[in-house]
């Protein structure tokens, strides 16, 4: 196809200037031309890579001639599919691709970039060569049941399964403060109307996203806004106001606001600080809260209360005092919000996903079985068998056919 193409031979790995042909050798487009040939590129295959003047007309044309020539279409994901299945990168690295691309903050695209180089699968590699050595012990105690077994094997077994699980663990730390550069956390604004919801949004947002007024119920339906708080992606839904209400318009909002809630990884609660009286509204909304999601109070207006911002808690219960107007308290707000939704900031996050964390829960949980069976080798090597299978199910050494399309049919056209 090269040749074809170019009219010429290329060189392997030197970005050559040439043009592009037609069948007839008229001239389509001039451009970079780069051969990599098996298995020295990203896929592990023969790969040419065409670089043209970027015009839709042109490309298309271009596109059209390799496909006469014998080429097709990739399907999403393709060439990372191929690079994992030629052991070019494990599975954990594959997905790290996408994590890249579609990074929102620094610290996630640096996670990604992390992963990527393969800073996550040497640590599941690293649990797992522990976890070998240990079931290489428990599997000579079974080869062997004419042997009496020693305190000092069965010792030497737990202390060994003690650093395997304190290293998961660290190993799963890690992994879920990348999960949470990776998802964003959800975070949903409620509170009677008028207590300042919009104008928060507004000061989080640096911009005038959502209408202010004092006339309660302007805000009638979600708003939401993606953004980042140090580094952080969050994704904050400003609600209509939870009340009582004969406006139909107004009552579909509020419907939307209960949807939201479900839903919600954390649930910023705005009362009305400068409003004593509207205790009861308060606790109206309150009692629609769902009762197992995180929350947050935010005392908002304290410019007119006179309240200085800070935080305190009550009854376990995190308070923080602010004013959305003149973004007093809002670093005592970031503060809190981040620790709520569970962020650290830590070196060597790994982005992560959401199977890797329920692969990483499995194992712990395999190994915590395995604590209670020590003094049974068969019962013990087989939750240590478990606990490897589903780390192996990480790095795609142990990972079923339809998980895997499934996976790569989520990446952009093209990688």
């Amino acid at each position: 196809m090269a040749a074809a193409l170019t009219g010429r031979q290329l060189t392997p790995r030197l970005a050559t200037y040439t043009s592009f042909l037609s069948a007839d050798g008229s001239i389509l487009d001039q451009g970079i031309a780069l051969f990599f040939p098996a298995p020295h590129s990203y896929t592990g295959e023969e790969v040419l890579e065409l670089q043209g003047h970027g015009g839709p007309a042109v490309l298309q044309s271009v596109l059209h001639r390799c496909l006469e020539l014998g080429a097709r279409l990739a399907q999403p994901g393709e060439f990372t599919q191929r690079a994992f299945l030629n052991d070019k990168m494990d599975l954990a690295q594959a997905e790290s691709v996408a994590d890249l691309i579609d990074a929102t903050t620094e610290q996630a695209a640096r996670s990604a970039m992390r992963s990527l180089q393969g800073e996550f699968s040497a640590a599941i590699h690293g649990a797992v060569t522990l976890l070998i050595d240990l079931r290489m012990l428990v599997e000579a105690t079974l080869d062997f049941p004419e042997e009496e077994i020693e305190t000092s094997d069965r010792q030497l077994c737990s202390s060994k399964l003690a650093a395997l699980r304190a290293e998961l663990a660290r190993i799963e730390g890690l992994a879920k403060q990348g999960s949470i550069l990776r998802e964003g956390a959800q975070v949903v604004l409620v509170g009677a109307p008028n207590a300042g919801k919009s104008s928060l949004l507004n000061r989080f947002a640096g911009e005038e996203i959502a209408l202010v007024s004092e006339i309660p119920g302007t805000t009638r339906d979600s708003i939401r806004q993606s953004l980042q708080v140090r580094g952080v992606p969050l994704h904050l839904i400003d609600t209509a106001g939870l009340r009582e209400t004969t406006d139909v318009v107004e009552q579909m909002g509020i419907a939307r606001t209960q949807l939201a809630l479900t839903r919600a990884d954390v649930v910023l609660v705005l009362l009305d600080e400068s409003q004593p009286s509207a205790a009861p509204e308060h606790q109206a909304v309150l009692a629609q809260l769902p009762a197992k999601t995180p929350r947050l109070y935010l005392h908002n207006k304290i410019d007119l209360s006179g309240h200085q911002p800070g935080a305190e808690m009550r009854e376990e219960r995190a308070h923080v005092y602010l004013s959305a107007k003149t973004g007093a308290g809002m670093q005592v707000l970031e503060d809190k919000l981040l620790e709520i939704i569970g962020w650290h900031q830590e070196t060597g996050v790994f982005m992560a996903r959401a199977r890797h964390l329920e692969a990483l829960s499995a194992a712990a949980q395999h190994l915590a079985e395995a604590a209670q069976q020590l003094d049974r080798p068969e019962l013990f090597a087989e939750e240590l068998r478990e606990a490897q299978e589903a780390l192996n199910s990480i790095t795609g050494e142990f990972t079923a056919d339809d998980l895997l399309g499934e996976i790569f049919s989520r990446f952009c056209i093209g990688k």
